[in-house]
């Protein structure tokens, strides 16, 4: 069962899901975030990893080299063409064991050629959100931070799970920053 705009708000105020959290949908002059029909649009932070290959890297998830990203902190991120960036989430999200949270890309950002991906937020999963955002363009694509990236749909389950993220001690449990793969 996915959870309506009423039930995140239950369970907003019973777990304190996401911090900053926005009552309802902000719109104006905008990419939308806030509580929407059935989902969450959370926004990304001012902080961004853009992907560069100026040392030559080959892009290994076991070995993965920092270098291959340029830092960068503003109030809009350009991502060179066919490439990408890492950011992070504004919000704090928090599931609950009974919830795995999804999210999908805005359809604002995917009409222009962004892609967005987000691994599933698994039961008791807790931190920023760790976003991968590709330009699949051949032109450089704007990103707005503090504004709406993605919306998180939350799925109940029928009954709680027997082993949450939290006790399998994931390795991105808690993250407070913009996290590379690890191993």
């Amino acid at each position: 069962m996915v959870l309506s705009d009423a039930e995140i708000r239950d369970y907003q105020e019973k777990y304190k899901m996401i911090e900053p959290f926005q009552d309802s949908q902000v719109r104006e002059g905008v990419i939308s975030y806030g509580v929407s029909s059935y989902g969450y649009d959370f926004r990304v932070a001012d902080e961004f990893k853009i992907f560069t290959n100026v040392n030559m890297a080959v892009v290994d998830p076991k070995n993965f080299m920092k270098e291959s990203f340029v830092d960068f902190k503003g109030e809009a991120c350009v991502i060179p063409p066919n490439s990408f960036a890492l950011a992070r989430s504004l919000e704090y999200i928090r599931i609950p064991r009974d919830v795995l949270g999804i999210c999908i890309g805005k359809s604002t950002y995917a009409r222009c050629g962004i892609v967005l991906n987000i691994t599933p937020l698994e039961p008791e999963w807790e931190g920023y959100v760790t976003l991968e955002i590709s330009n699949t363009t051949p032109l450089p694509a704007k990103i707005y931070a503090n504004e709406g990236i993605c919306q998180l749909v939350f799925v109940k389950g029928s009954q709680v799970c027997q082993t949450s993220y939290a006790d399998k001690k994931g390795k991105y449990q808690g993250q407070k920053t913009l996290t590379l793969p690890k191993i």
